[in-house]
């Protein structure tokens, strides 16, 4: 079972999902979203931009003629004009070691709605996104350029999510034209936000999914849905997507209970650990 843990932004709370052996880690490049990884400003493109992440220390910034520094932090976005070139706090998103040489790990998935294609590849190659996922109304032919432009050049093998609110089962409709575009579906419960609600949806409607393509459920998942999770079988059903029900705040993961309901999941346990 894949477990993706998304809506990630502090520094050190990455680090410590990441050690609870988690497939996916998500970032969201969504501005409107209360989990919005912001991004500082640098030279207007001429070299990258990259986040700044909560719980990030702060950085001395080298001025463009390198003779004075500037100290940049989470609330000190580096200003116009002023370098911002820092490493990223988790892996590379290749599935080798991680960056601060902490052993291996996940992958990285930036989260996207209606932004445009420039934008992503920018962020793909800055944060070697391994999974691009798309919640808005992006269209197959948007989907496949933006491939072709990241697949083998910049991010080989990238996967694409394409997120899906579902609250009846027409609305699985929308999977057919998207179909051999993508590598998995994201079933999320409809609601006003684009990028997700929180809310939870009844999987009962997944049944009417018949296509090829598999899928991760989304919605509301939370610490007292470990038996819902074991109990939902579908021949495409691949794995979870964590965020909001777990969080202590937006964008900080509790740590003990995503510990304890992963341990709960169907896949083997730890030598020594128990499901609570």
């Amino acid at each position: 079972m894949i477990i993706k843990v998304c809506g990630m932004t502090d520094a050190e709370n990455i680090r410590q999902v990441r050690a609870l052996g988690v497939d996916i880690i998500g970032l969201i490049f969504a501005p409107k979203s209360p989990r919005f990884v912001p991004m500082a400003s640098s030279l207007a493109g001429i070299i990258p931009d990259y986040a700044i992440l909560k719980g990030q220390k702060k950085i001395e910034v080298p001025h463009v003629n390198a003779k004075e520094t500037t100290t940049i932090s989470p609330t000190n976005p580096a200003p116009e004009g002023k370098r911002h070139i820092t490493p990223l706090p988790f892996g590379e998103g290749q599935g080798g070691e991680a960056l601060d040489g902490q052993g291996p790990s996940a992958l990285l998935c930036g989260v996207f709605v209606d932004d445009m294609p420039q934008n992503i590849v920018t962020r793909v190659y800055n944060y070697h996104l391994s999974y691009v996922q798309l919640h808005g109304h992006e269209s197959p032919v948007m989907i496949d350029n933006l491939r072709r432009t990241l697949d083998p050049d910049i991010a080989p093998g990238i996967k694409i999510i394409k997120a899906l609110p579902v609250k009846t089962a027409d609305d699985l409709k929308a999977t057919e034209e998207y179909e051999g575009h993508v590598d998995l579906f994201l079933f999320d419960a409809k609601g006003p936000l684009a990028g997700g609600n929180g809310t939870q949806y009844d999987w009962d409607i997944l049944r009417a999914y018949h296509g090829n393509t598999p899928f991760l459920l989304s919605g509301g998942i939370g610490p007292d849905d470990v038996d819902r999770v074991k109990a939902f079988h579908h021949p495409m059903f691949r794995g979870i997507d964590l965020n909001s029900k777990f969080e202590t705040r937006p964008g900080y993961k509790d740590i003990d209970k995503l510990r304890d309901f992963i341990g709960c999941l169907p896949q083997p346990l730890p030598k020594g650990r128990t499901c609570k």
